[in-house]
C-alpha cells in the first residue's frame, strides 16, 4: 500500500463496478478512507442492488482498508446531499469527490424519446451537479478539495448517443465552471475521458462497424490522432481494463497536482492525453451588423472555400 492519500476521505459515485471500482480500490491502496456510492442499477439506469457497493467495501476492508457503502440515488438533490452528509457523519470530513455514476440508453436521434433523453442526462450530468454542490460547500469552507469527473468522447459525435453526448458535454462544462468557482479556495476540478471495456462501453463502435475509409476514427474525432501501438502490454490484464484509468484519477487527487484545474484528460490503451480547450479559429470583424450580401462574401473567407 502507498500513503499518498493517508488521512484523506473520498467519496466515489458509481464505485461498485467498472472504472469507479478500479478508482475506489486504488484510493484505498493509497491510504484514503472511502464512501462507496452505487445504486446498483442496470446499464439503462433501471433497478437497484446493494451488491456492487457491498462487494467492493468488503474487499477493501478485508485487505486492511477503510470503506463504507452508500446506495443513495445521486441523480436527485436529496440523494446527493445524503451522500455527502453520510461521509461527514462517518468520517468527519470530505477531501475527494469522484463522480463516476452514469447510465446509457442508445437511440438514433429520430428514435430518441423524451424519457430516453431526460433519464440519461439526469443520471449522468445531474448526478455530478448534486454531489459537487454539497461537497463544494465544504470544500470552500476548508479551502481544499479534489473533484474528478468521468466523461466520454460522445460529445465529439457518436452514433445513436445524442442523450449521452448532451450529458457528457454538460459534465465537461460543469467541470470547467466548478474549477473557476472553487479554484480560488484551493479546490481543483478536472474531467477524464476514459477508453475501457465496461458495462456502459463494451468496445468502440468503430470495432463493430464495417470499414469506412471516409469516416474519421474516434481518436481522429478527438483530435489526438491514432493511439500508438503497444508491442507488449506490461500491465495486469489488457490495455482495455477499467482499472487502468485509476492511476490518473488518483494522481489528480493527490498534493502532486495542485495546479491542474479545469482540464479534460484522456486515458486509453496505455496512453495519457490532455485535451485542448475550445478556441476561436478564425474571426471576421465589422463595426456594425452584417448584411446578407456581406455574409455571401465574408463567411466563405472565414470558413475557407470548399466548406
Amino acid at each position: 500500500m502507498g500513503n499518498r492519500l493517508k488521512g484523506k476521505i473520498a467519496v466515489v459515485t458509481g464505485g461498485g463496478r467498472g472504472i469507479g471500482r478500479g478508482i475506489t480500490k486504488l484510493l484505498a491502496e493509497e491510504g484514503a478512507s472511502i464512501v462507496v456510492n452505487d445504486k446498483g442499477t442496470e446499464v439503462d439506469g433501471t433497478g437497484a442492488s446493494n451488491i456492487p457497493a457491498d462487494a467492493v467495501v468488503d474487499e477493501i476492508n478485508s485487505s486492511g482498508g477503510n470503506a463504507i457503502a452508500n446506495y443513495s440515488d445521486v441523480s436527485t438533490m436529496e440523494g446527493g446531499e445524503n451522500l455527502i452528509q453520510s461521509c461527514v457523519d462517518n468520517y468527519g470530513q470530505i477531501d475527494i469527490l469522484i463522480n463516476s455514476a452514469g447510465s446509457l440508453k442508445d437511440r438514433m436521434i429520430y428514435q430518441m424519446t423524451e424519457s430516453d433523453f431526460d433519464q440519461v442526462v439526469r443520471n449522468n450530468s445531474k448526478s455530478v451537479f448534486t454531489t459537487t454542490k454539497f461537497a463544494g460547500i465544504l470544500f470552500r469552507q476548508q479551502k481544499s478539495g479534489r473533484i474528478v469527473n468521468m466523461v466520454a468522447d460522445a460529445g465529439l459525435g457518436d452514433v445513436g448517443r445524442s442523450n449521452y453526448a448532451a450529458a457528457t458535454e454538460g459534465i465537461i462544462g460543469l467541470t470547467r465552471t466548478t474549477a473557476k468557482d472553487l479554484g480560488k479556495y484551493g479546490v481543483t476540478a478536472n474531467a477524464i475521458s476514459p477508453m475501457a471495456e465496461t458495462r456502459l462501453f463494451p468496445g468502440a463502435v468503430d470495432q463493430h462497424r464495417l470499414p469506412d475509409v471516409s469516416a474519421p476514427s474516434r481518436d481522429e474525432r478527438a483530435g489526438i490522432g491514432p493511439s500508438p501501438e503497444i508491442p507488449v502490454w506490461s500491465g495486469v490484464g489488457s490495455p482495455d481494463e477499467p482499472a487502468n484509468i485509476a492511476p490518473l484519477a488518483v494522481y489528480l487527487c493527490t498534493n502532486a497536482a495542485p495546479n491542474i484545474n479545469g482540464y479534460v484528460l484522456g486515458v486509453r490503451g496505455g496512453s495519457l492525453y490532455v485535451y485542448s480547450n475550445p478556441d476561436i479559429e478564425n474571426v471576421v470583424n465589422k463595426w456594425g451588423n452584417f448584411t446578407m450580401e456581406e455574409m455571401d462574401v465574408l463567411f466563405p473567407k472565414m470558413m475557407g472555400y470548399g466548406f
